[in-house]
Formats: C-alpha cells, structure tokens, sequence
C-alpha cells in the first residue's frame, strides 16, 4: 500500500488536525479572550508568559497540517471537486493565511516576543481571529457536504449561492460595526 495515495490515511489527519485547529480557534475566542479581560493582572501576566505560547504553537501548527493534508486529499479527489468543496478550500486557506500571516505575527507583539505596540497588535489579532470563527462554520458545512451531499438549496431562505454570499458579508459588516462599540463583542 502506498501511504502517499492512501485517501483514508490523509482524511484522518485531516480531521485530527482540523477539530485541533478549529478547537483551540474557538477556546481563543469564547474562553481565553473572556477570561484575560477580568483576569487580575497577575493571572494574565502568567497566561501570556506560560498558557498562550503553547496554546498557539499547537493551534497554527493544527492549521497548517489541516492546510496541507487538505491540499493533498484535493489533489486525491480530483474528479469529485465540486462547488461545495471549492467553498470550503478557499475559506479554509483564507484562514490559515490569517493565522500565519496575521494571528501569529500579532500575537507576538502581544506576548512581548517581538517589539511593537501590542495593543493595536492585539485588536488586529483579534479581528482575524473573530473572522476566522465567522468562516469556520461554513467552511465546516462545506466540507461535510461536498462528501456527504450536496448544500440543501433551502439552508439561508432563497436557493441561490448569491444569498449566502449576502449573508456572510453582512456578517462581516455587523463584525466590524460591533468592534467599533466597545470590546464586547462575541462575533
């Protein structure tokens, strides 16, 4: 058996990698980010220096080993790629370019492992992080279906691409308006 052409070997990885990833992407966003803002500072002090190193060392490595055995099943799957999975692949690249090239490079800042202002590092980080979280259920529903049927043309109201479409600008809309009224923001 060659392991390079085994699809069940690279889709268990795949999976393993992603709930990692996708894991670790919302206990940053609905557990760690909550608990730093009433946190004493002491207890922060100890979450930057000895809890947030580890944790984003496994969550952008989760995400870039869910990428590549991503990018290696769709090489696999050629004669299957539909609209569902095209979806899916490109808001998954788009979120592990935003943990590479913009999470982690912030986060440096923040955790005192590079110079810069790590206020405006921390709001950027957090912006990318909270769009990372608004993709990853439509990236998740797109990958399900491309392998498990296709997207019902009932699922936001009108049957069209365009309309969810629609509804994932104006989340992003509504995103960007709640950071502007203050920094309790759940999107």
């Amino acid at each position: 058996m060659d392991i390079l052409a085994d699809q069940s070997f690279f889709r268990a990885f795949h999976i393993l990698f992603g709930i990692a990833w996708i894991g670790l992407l919302y206990y940053f966003n609905f557990v760690q980010g909550e608990y730093v803002k009433v946190a004493t500072p002491d207890a922060k002090a100890d979450v930057f220096e000895k809890l947030a190193p580890n944790a984003l060392w496994w969550f952008r490595w989760a995400a870039l080993f869910t990428f590549l055995t991503g990018v290696i099943l769709i090489h696999q799957i050629t004669a299957r790629i539909g609209t569902e999975i095209i979806l899916g692949l490109v808001m998954g690249t788009l979120m592990m370019l935003n943990v590479w090239g913009i999470i982690w490079r912030n986060q440096k800042i923040v955790l005192g492992m590079k110079e810069g202002d790590a206020a405006v590092a921390g709001a950027k980080a957090a912006l990318a992080s909270r769009t990372n979280t608004l993709f990853s259920v439509p990236m998740l529903m797109y990958m399900v279906y491309s392998a498990h049927g296709q997207v019902p043309s009932n699922i936001l109201v009108h049957p069209e691409w365009s309309s969810l479409s629609l509804y994932i600008g104006l989340g992003f809309f509504l995103q960007l308006k709640l950071m502007q009224f203050g920094e309790k923001c759940y999107l």
